[in-house]
């Protein structure tokens, strides 16, 4: 399900207060400091990128497309479904996103199931399949790095000034 987004104009309280109240965001949210972490978040300004290679898209695709003929049943949680969508319809995501994907990695172990064989490869191509989580990795890195180095001119900058 695709997240509330601020309206133009419309101060962040209000977008909180919006956003909470949703009845698809109480439904996947039903924990109110999760889902004020998740609204709060919508309200920052972040980079956004979608690089990500096709293949995650594909394998996203797959497990959407699994997971509709065959249903979740009890795999996956709201955050690992909205994944798949993202990618799925090649959406920007962002650093916390692509963190969050990198992170996917401690389930590899599961990735290699036949699907319908537990959740684990239904999930792991959710997220974006082998393609997917090892471009999160080097992207995050990449992310980090400029941002370190950013970080770092931006003082040589002001000391030299």
């Amino acid at each position: 399900m695709p997240l509330p987004k601020p309206n133009d104009g419309e101060s962040k309280l209000d977008f909180i207060n919006r956003c909470m109240s949703d009845d698809k965001m109480n439904e996947e949210y039903p924990d109110k400091e999760q889902r004020f972490a998740v609204c709060n978040q919508q309200t920052q300004k972040q980079e956004t990128y979608n690089d990500y290679p096709q293949a995650a898209t594909k394998n996203a695709k797959t497990a959407l497309k699994w997971a509709e003929g065959n249903g979740w049943g009890s795999c996956g949680t709201a955050v690992g479904k909205e994944r798949a969508n993202q990618l799925a319809n090649r959406e920007p995501i962002s650093r916390d996103t692509i963190a969050r994907m990198a992170a996917f990695e401690r389930h590899r172990q599961n990735s290699k199931r036949p699907l319908g064989e537990g959740c684990g490869r239904l999930m792991w191509l959710a997220w974006g399949g082998d393609e997917g989580i090892e471009w999160a990795s080097r992207k995050l890195k990449e992310i980090d790095n400029k941002k370190w180095y950013d970080s770092v001119q931006s003082f040589i900058n002001k000391l030299f000034k």
